[in-house]
């Protein structure tokens, strides 16, 4: 079974919008995710806070009965908050400061030494661990030498392209997850996937584990409701 883990940044970007104490209730849209099947919710706090906070992964590790994942750049703040709070998975991504959304994987091959202590340090703290990359084959063997548990493909280039050829779009990652799979990697992925694009990626990936999910989920839900939108998406995962 492919896990759905909700990625909640947006509804943190709502209540911000209107203060600390606004609506929506980020912890009660946590429980209700939960309840409604998700599998985990993902968080990805930024230096600038300007989603989701430091203190609310603080808060929700309490609250999340799943998984919490908790994805980000490792600077020491972060790793600082991961052996704080000890989430049950950690996406490291190489996003800069002000990157509106993650938008790159990691290259593996420069900052494998860097990467691997980061690894072995997240392990320590109880973590499982993911790293976040680009569709590509000759990346597999460097990323698992870094000790990480799992890769996250990063799919906006599948999204993008799934329109118009989705065999072509889907290609690189179903060869990159085979090598994955023969080195002994978990797959994640993640990235502008929504409820066109899903079954089909779910259907060509072998060894998926989990899919995380935010923006369009979150944008499906203020017309389909999020209880029905959850079910959904956990749908199209069940076709793969």
């Amino acid at each position: 079974m492919i896990k759905l883990s909700v990625n909640i940044n947006k509804i943190a970007t709502l209540r911000n919008a209107r203060g600390l104490h606004a609506r929506p209730d980020l912890l009660q849209a946590a429980r209700d995710i939960g309840r409604f099947g998700a599998e985990g919710i993902t968080v990805h706090p930024r230096p600038d806070e300007r989603h989701i906070r430091y203190d609310d992964v603080r808060n929700l590790k309490s609250v999340v009965t799943t998984e919490l994942n908790v994805e980000g750049n490792p600077t020491p703040d972060f790793l600082a908050l991961c052996r704080e709070v000890r989430p049950e998975q950690v996406t490291l991504v190489p996003d800069a400061p002000d990157a509106i959304t993650s938008n790159a994987g990691w290259n593996v091959v420069k900052h494998q030494g860097f990467l691997r202590d980061v690894v072995a340090e997240l392990k320590s703290y109880g973590a499982r661990v993911s790293i976040f990359l680009d569709p590509d084959p000759a990346l597999i063997d460097a990323a698992a030498h870094t000790g990480t548990d799992r890769i996250e493909l990063y799919t906006e280039a599948y999204a993008r392209y799934y329109p118009t050829d989705r065999a072509a779009a889907v290609l690189p990652y179903r060869d990159t997850a085979h090598a994955a799979v023969a080195a002994g990697l978990g797959l994640n992925a993640g990235h502008d996937l929504d409820l066109e694009n899903l079954a089909y990626l779910a259907q060509e990936l072998p060894g998926l584990q989990e899919v995380s999910i935010g923006h369009a989920l979150v944008a499906d839900a203020l017309y389909l409701g999020l209880e029905n939108t959850v079910q959904l998406y956990k749908r199209q995962l069940q076709l793969g």
